[in-house]
């Protein structure tokens, strides 16, 4: 069944709900603004958008280099129905479940939830791999540089400085992208 918990304690921010945008497939920037769109006519409020970065890839990396892109948003959705949300536009622009960790559209990860834990056969909030991935931390610490894992309570800003998994991150200029 799983497990959830509201944690108090671990501040985010006014937002609340964080999401990683990743592509490289076809048009990245084009995929990247597809993801946002959809995001938005499913109501969710973007309030913060961070940088687009430029990331080697991990797990499979014998692939083209990704986009990504994390959002702060606010949303009355629920968790679950947020994913559902995040999956229906993955499929929309054109996402088709190949293998673990390779090429895609587009990619949208539930990061954070509120000051939400879930752990769920279904559902992982924080998103279980957030915490080793430089293209995710990089992102986010930059539009959030305060916020903390809900599960830990450390700062991610911390997490990130002593991270080195050897994955090059690269921020995009606006012309690049």
């Amino acid at each position: 069944m799983g497990s959830v918990r509201d944690n108090a304690d671990a501040e985010l921010d006014d937002a609340g709900v964080y999401f990683c945008l990743g592509t490289n497939i076809g048009d990245r920037t084009a995929n990247l603004k597809f993801g946002i769109d959809g995001l938005e006519r499913a109501g969710v409020e973007i309030t913060r958008r961070s940088s687009v970065y430029e990331t080697e890839p991990v797990g499979v990396e014998d692939q083209p280099w990704f986009l990504n892109q994390v959002l702060a948003a606010r949303t009355d959705l629920p968790p679950r129905e947020l994913l559902a949300v995040c999956k229906r536009i993955e499929r929309a622009a054109g996402r088709q479940e190949t293998i673990r960790f390779g090429p895609r559209v587009l990619d949208i990860d539930l990061l954070l939830y509120k000051q939400m834990v879930i752990h769920a056969p279904d559902l992982e909030i924080p998103h279980p791999r957030m915490l080793n991935r430089r293209f995710v931390l990089v992102p986010l610490v930059e539009i959030a540089p305060h916020v903390r894992d809900p599960e830990s309570g450390v700062e991610l800003a911390h997490v990130l400085a002593g991270l080195d998994e050897g994955k090059k991150v690269k921020k995009l200029k606006a012309n690049e992208s």
